[in-house]
Formats: C-alpha cells, sequence, structure tokens
C-alpha cells in the first residue's frame, strides 16, 4: 500500500533551520506532484510548496516564499523542505501530500502522518 513518512521536526528556536524529510513507497513517485502542508492550531491546513514531477517547477505560499525550499530527489522516492529563519508563526504539524492527475480526469490523493515543528520565541 501506499506510504508516505514524514520526518525532520522538532523544537528550535526562531531563526533556526529544519530539513523535512518524505519518504514515499508504493507509489510511482516520479508520477506525483509532491506538496508540504501545514496546519497550526485553531487554523485552516495550508499549502507550503508544491514540486512537480520531475522537479522543474516549484510554488511557494505567503511567509514561506525566500524561507522555504522544497526539492525532491526521484531515485530515492523522497522529497525535502528546507525551512530557514523559523518564527513562532511557522509552529504547525507539516505533511506531505503526493497527487497525481490523470488525462481522464480525477486524480490519486496521498497524505503523510505528519512532523510537528516547533519554533520557540
Amino acid at each position: 500500500q501506499v506510504q508516505l513518512a514524514e520526518s525532520g521536526g522538532g523544537l528550535v528556536q526562531a531563526g533556526d533551520s529544519l530539513r523535512l524529510s518524505c519518504t514515499a513507497s508504493g507509489l510511482t513517485f516520479n508520477k506525483y506532484t509532491i506538496s508540504w502542508y501545514r496546519r497550526a492550531p485553531g487554523k485552516e491546513r495550508e499549502l507550503v510548496a508544491s514540486i512537480t514531477t520531475a522537479g522543474e517547477s516549484t510554488i511557494y505560499t505567503g511567509s514561506m516564499k525566500g524561507r522555504f525550499t522544497i526539492s525532491r530527489d526521484n531515485a530515492r522516492n523522497m522529497a525535502f523542505l528546507q525551512m530557514n529563519s523559523l518564527q513562532p508563526e511557522d509552529t504547525a504539524m507539516y505533511y506531505c501530500n503526493a497527487q497525481q492527475f490523470f488525462p481522464q480526469g480525477g486524480a490519486s490523493d496521498y497524505w503523510g502522518q505528519g512532523t510537528q515543528v516547533t519554533v520557540s520565541s
């Protein structure tokens, strides 16, 4: 079965960096767009960044632009989120998402269990 396993979260201080990893199994990884989402306590889930199947294009949202970098290694079925200059408002559970869109319509969509990032001031 498909599994996405996030790792790399933890408790850091403001200004520190973390690198999150997402390890995928049970799917053809290079056919999936990979995204990182986060959900802070009491808030809606929000998109952090996405990367296309071969890594040719990335998008970032909100305050993550310029601080976070998404990347992937299709040979190892892994994706990464490098987070720099972390701030307390970055505290959230971070989730890896894999999504494949089909030419005839529809998509397959998988989620990991999440990894907690906590930034103290």
